[in-house]
């Protein structure tokens, strides 16, 4: 090529005279020569002779260049002509390729399978499990017959042959709830729940089924249904209806008291001298109605189902949002009269106590572990701190680094969504209604505004209040086009989306768990989860922090059903002080952390027990 370039800028060249490529070294203009010119005007010398060799040689390589250029030229086209025949005409060879041997072991095995097509296993493979998991999803688990490998047809769920891997996700939960696992070591020799009948309705996960195994070890016979249908995992509840035997051949004996009034200090259950007695034990199944994408009527029969049975009534209610509590009330009254007590964990739940509570309607004690000390602290912030992000970034990959985001409520569970959002530089406002709370949100550095003020504006809103009608269809109607709406609050109630089930606003399911709604100008509100919970409907979450939760779950409990009925009446108790700093002991093991212990002197300057409670009950941490 570089040939090619060469002669054609020297062929341009040689359409002007020979004489104008030359010019006389002492750079002095001349005229125009020509060969005849040259010849009889002006005298032969030693110069004229010069230029004439050198205007004779530029032609002879003038020449010579292009005679190269037409044979490359020729040389090219007869070579192109030739591949082309030989692509068309490929010539044939004696030698055969010999394929492997294949190993006498894989003959066999292809033999006694029968032998077909890769690509046929290939297209088909993926397409028939698709096939089959449609399938599948279609039919609703009510319609389907299904066992356990005892015969047992005492469950709901989506699948019963995933429970192995159900069982695997359970085991790895257990590792990340230390106190759990020590309770149901150190107490199940003296089993402090024999005879408790407790059903439950909480969120079916691995979490919540080490809780559900726990309680079963320590004696307690469970039904369980789910409080959320979106975060629901059908292998846990499949490994909870099938029975697995227990990963240790032994029980364990505990000369530690394990009721509700714990031993003289927590630090005493750090190291429980556990006495081990040979025996086998097998954990038993666990009646589980329940499956992801439930309908509400599907949420309710579950709910039924757990607790008409013929033969057996609860006298425990182990409760998350306060359904199957009401459900009681409204369909069999009559089993109150065995309720020793409830134990509920939400907002709403809790709200709801309270409202019986004032109609005289409460039919026994109750424990609001909800507002206890440990739950506040840590499962309502750390949990949600850690699962906003994760939540946000399945659904939507959002990008949060400098978005707006309006944060509704800054209690403690607003209150880890904002240093969360923070920690990624989203640009953060948060609405308030608590002025105690409004002033922590400011000095915390964020902006507080009312939501009417800013809804224009923000990417994404964020309702963390547990309260009603937060987002209303005004404001979704001033919404930025692609803004994210999400709730993080226990209810499910804070958004509006009944509003948004007009026949103008189209909805298209994007993804899991991700719809959009479009207005009729195109404008597309990004709505999550339906407006349930992000944290427990999308994202994955941190076992440690809800085994805080869980073990309070389990101590109260062990209390309501062990104590005389004269310590408790129909009222709704918080969770002790003491309790708190017991199941925060228990978690310092995973820490190989070492607390300080006062002195007599300091005890006595303080005025508090050498072993707790060390915060009186109107402290707030």
């Amino acid at each position: 090529m570089a040939d090619t370039e060469v002669d054609g800028s020297l062929k341009k060249s040689s359409h002007l005279e020979p004489s104008t490529l030359l010019t006389p070294c002492n750079g002095a203009e001349t005229e125009n020569l020509s060969p005849e010119s040259s010849a009889n005007e002006r005298p032969v010398n030693s110069a004229s002779g010069s230029l004439s060799a050198a205007r004779s040689q530029l032609l002879r390589m003038l020449e010579a260049a292009e005679a190269r250029r037409s044979a490359y030229l020729l040389s090219t086209e007869e070579g192109s002509a030739a591949s082309d025949e030989a692509v068309r005409e490929a010539p044939r060879t004696e030698t055969q390729i010999q394929a492997p041997k294949q190993p006498q072991e894989f003959n066999e095995r292809l033999t006694r399978t029968g032998r077909r097509s890769l690509s046929h296993s290939l297209s088909h493979s993926s397409g028939d499990k698709r096939s089959s998991e449609s399938l599948e999803d279609e039919v609703s688990p009510r319609n389907k017959e299904q066992k356990n490998s005892d015969g047992s047809n005492d469950f709901c769920i989506k699948n019963i042959h995933q429970a192995a891997f159900g069982r695997r996700e359970i085991e790895i939960a257990e590792l990340e709830m230390p106190a759990l696992m020590i309770l149901r070591k150190a107490a199940q020799g003296e089993k402090p729940l024999v005879g408790a009948r407790i059903v439950g309705c909480t969120h079916i996960t691995a979490h919540t089924a080490v809780l559900m195994e726990t309680l079963s070890a320590l004696g307690a016979q469970c039904r369980w249904a789910a409080c959320n249908i979106y975060s629901i995992q059908n292998e846990v509840a499949a490994a909870l209806a099938e029975r697995e035997p227990l990963q240790s051949p032994t029980k364990m004996i505990n000369p530690l008291r394990t009721s509700m009034n714990p031993p003289t200090h927590p630090r005493t259950m750090q190291c429980p001298k556990l006495m081990l007695v040979d025996g086998e034990g097998m954990s038993v199944s666990v009646p589980v109605f329940a499956w992801k994408g439930e309908s509400e009527d599907d949420y309710f029969w579950c709910i039924d189902r757990c607790v008409n049975v013929e033969g057996w009534e609860p006298n425990l209610i182990l409760d998350d949002g306060g359904d199957m509590t009401h459900w009681i009330y409204k369909k069999y009254p009559q089993l109150l009269k065995n309720i020793k007590g409830i134990v509920e964990e939400s907002v709403t739940g809790v709200h709801r106590l309270h409202q019986l509570y004032k109609t005289g309607k409460l039919c026994g004690p109750a424990i609001n572990v909800n507002e206890s000390v440990i739950k506040q602290k840590f499962d309502n912030f750390y949990f949600c701190k850690e699962s906003i992000l994760d939540g946000l970034k399945r659904t939507t990959d959002v990008t949060l680094s400098g978005k707006q985001v309006v944060v509704c409520g800054y209690g403690e569970v607003g209150k880890g969504c904002c240093a969360a959002l923070k920690g990624l530089r989203a640009i953060v406002y948060v609405t308030e209604v608590d002025p105690i709370c409004a002033l922590q949100a400011c000095m915390d550095g964020f902006q507080l505004a009312r939501l009417n003020e800013i809804i224009e504006m923000v990417d994404i809103v964020v309702t963390c209040t547990g309260n009603i009608n937060v987002v209303l269809r005004e404001h979704l109607e001033h919404m930025k086009n692609g803004c994210i709406v999400c709730n993080m609050g226990h209810s499910n109630t804070e958004i509006d989306v009944t509003s948004l089930m007009t026949p103008e606003l189209t909805w298209r399911r994007i993804r899991a768990h991700v719809d959009h709604i479009i207005w009729p100008d195109g404008k597309i509100i990004v709505l999550l989860a339906e407006g349930r919970l992000l944290n427990l409907s999308c994202s994955t979450v941190p076992v440690y922090v809800l085994s805080i939760t869980a073990t309070t779950q389990v101590l109260a409990l062990i209390e309501l059903f062990n104590a005389p009925e004269r310590d408790y009446k129909q009222d709704i108790y918080v969770f002790p002080r003491k309790m708190d700093e017991f199941v925060a002991a228990l978690h310092l093991q995973s820490f190989d952390a070492h607390l300080t212990e006062l002195t007599d002197e300091q005890v006595k300057y303080i005025g508090v027990n050498k072993n707790g409670p060390f915060k009186p009950s109107y402290y707030r941490y």
